[in-house]
């Protein structure tokens, strides 16, 4: 990750548009900037209660363009698109973990769990700063892992 006035290049962008994010009725979920293949795009997730709509996602790209250009964040051309996380949202601050207890999730691994594999889905039971504890679908059987073990977590649609 770039580095721009002291931090990185995440860092600085959302201190410039969380303010105006939440000024037009928004929360920002993340912040990335991520390389695909020959282009470079800063990503700004996006949230509120009721879901977002592309009206939404249109307001927030328009209101932080000008500031963006002003802080000229990343060296280099990038694109910069504004979108909901989805409903298949990566948990990654501790507010997402918090928020999100008790709904179904699935996970990621780096490496395998004994017995388990390196994917698998449950119920986030607990978060306590680092530990994660999934709880399966049958209630009978919990594990606990430090969060810096998995490539992510995110909101599962489990019927």
């Amino acid at each position: 990750m770039a580095k721009k006035k002291g931090g990185t290049t995440v860092e600085a962008v959302t201190a410039v548009v969380e303010p105006i994010v939440e000024g037009l009725g928004l929360r920002l979920w993340d912040v990335r900037l991520v390389k695909e293949g020959a282009s470079l795009y800063l990503r700004v997730f996006i949230d509120k209660d009721d879901g977002v709509m592309i009206d939404d996602c249109e307001a927030v790209s328009r209101a932080i363009d000008g500031p963006l250009d002003e802080l000229d964040p990343v060296d280099g051309e990038y694109t910069l698109e504004v979108c909901s996380p989805g409903i298949e949202r990566e948990l990654i601050k501790d507010e997402h973990f918090e928020q999100f207890i008790g709904a179904d999730v699935m996970v990621k691994m780096i490496r395998p769990i004994d017995g388990i594999g390196r994917e698998f889905c449950g119920k986030l039971k607990a978060y306590s700063k680092p530990d994660i504890t999934i709880e399966d679908h049958s209630g009978e059987n919990e594990v606990t892992f430090a969060r810096k073990e998995a490539v992510y977590v995110k909101l599962d649609d489990f019927d």
